[in-house]
Order: C-alpha cells, then sequence, then structure tokens
C-alpha cells in the first residue's frame, strides 16, 4: 500500500501494550524471565518518531493489557495465558500500577485505553475514543507482532481505519515469529519502517 501524507488531526500513534510489566526488568515480565533483546530495545527506537509526531499535533494512545482483579483481588487470567505465563501473579498489569503504565522513555501519552485481550478493539472503548478523536489513521507499534499487534490492526482493517504497521516498531519473542506476523499483515495494511514514516510530510 502506498503512503499518502500524514494529517496530524486525523491521525494516531497507537502504542501497544508498551508496559513497565511487559518491559521494565523490574516488571512482571522481566520477574519471570520472559524477556527479549528485540522487545526490550523498542521504546528507544520509537522514542524519536513519537516525539516527532506530538510535535506536529498526532496524538498518542497507549493500549494497556490488563489483568483485572476479581475475587478477593487475585487478578483474572485466561487459561491460556496462565499456561504460557505461569509466574503472573497478584498485582501484574493491575489497572493504575506502575507495571500498568506506559514505560518511562515513551511518557507521556495523550490516551490510555485498558485491554483484556489480543485486540485492544475487543470489548473496550478504543474505537469510540479514535472516532471521537477524529482519527481515520493509524500507526502502529508495539508488542507483540504477532499477538496484540496483528489481532489489534486485523480489527482495525475490518472497521475501515487506515493503518500502517512500524516493521522495525514492533517485535515479538523471535525474529521468526515477528517476520512471518509482519508477512501476514501486509496483505490488510501498510508496512513501513520508522525512517520512512520520519521522512514524510505532515499537515
Amino acid at each position: 500500500m502506498s503512503p499518502s501524507p500524514i494529517v496530524a488531526a486525523e491521525t494516531a500513534l497507537l502504542l501497544a501494550d508498551l508496559q513497565n510489566d511487559f518491559i521494565h526488568p523490574d516488571g512482571a515480565y522481566g520477574r519471570g524471565g520472559a524477556s527479549s533483546p528485540a522487545i526490550a530495545a523498542l521504546p528507544e527506537r520509537l522514542r524519536p518518531l513519537k516525539e516527532r509526531l506530538a510535535a506536529v499535533g498526532v496524538v498518542s494512545v497507549l493500549t494497556q493489557f490488563t489483568l483485572v482483579p476479581g475475587r478477593d483481588g487475585e487478578p483474572i487470567v485466561a487459561p491460556h495465558l496462565k499456561r504460557l505465563r505461569p509466574f503472573l501473579a497478584r498485582g501484574d498489569f493491575a489497572p493504575g500500577s506502575w507495571g500498568h503504565d506506559v514505560v518511562a522513555e515513551l511518557a507521556p501519552v495523550d490516551v490510555k485505553v485498558e485491554k483484556v485481550a489480543y485486540s485492544a478493539f475487543y470489548m473496550g472503548r478504543l474505537e469510540w475514543v479514535l472516532r471521537k478523536l477524529g482519527v481515520t489513521r493509524l500507526i502502529v507499534g508495539g508488542i507483540v507482532t504477532n499477538g496484540g499487534v496483528a489481532s489489534t490492526v486485523r480489527d482495525a482493517h475490518v472497521r475501515e481505519f487506515d493503518t500502517t504497521v512500524l516493521v522495525d516498531g514492533c517485535a515479538a519473542f523471535s525474529d521468526d515469529v515477528h517476520d512471518a506476523a509482519i508477512r501476514g499483515l501486509a496483505t490488510v495494511c501498510r508496512t513501513a519502517t520508522i525512517a520512512e514514516i520520519l521522512a514524510e510530510s505532515v499537515g
């Protein structure tokens, strides 16, 4: 898909799940030994783009993976996630917590939207927020490429948002998985590098 000029008032930088509990060494995943150099590198890689887009009025939207406290404050964890990440515990990804918040390198963000599944559109307020802000175009970076990013981007496609995925602004737990996910997403969105977006005109 070919690029079109970026209209700041109609564009959002969507930062998928770039939260302390996923990325910071002291977060839930860091403590649980589930880390990746590619994921850890994302905040600094995305920072220049976020700052450039913010300077011209592009809104930044953070999706926040959330473990909702249930009975006695214990987190509600989907069975498949509990099998994959048995280390998840009380307080991890809790609404309003440090772990739930955006990583320091990308703070502040304009809007935060909680999510409870892979897609940030599922049973949440993301679409409502974007429509109210007048957003028709999304530039997406974050984690993981084959999970939250892919699911959110496919849902954006069926909702007719003009979406660009940042090839080097997303990451997964392996490069092969990341590359395969990007190839799959190329059928429903544009893919571009951070440098390519930085070089495009914004009005």
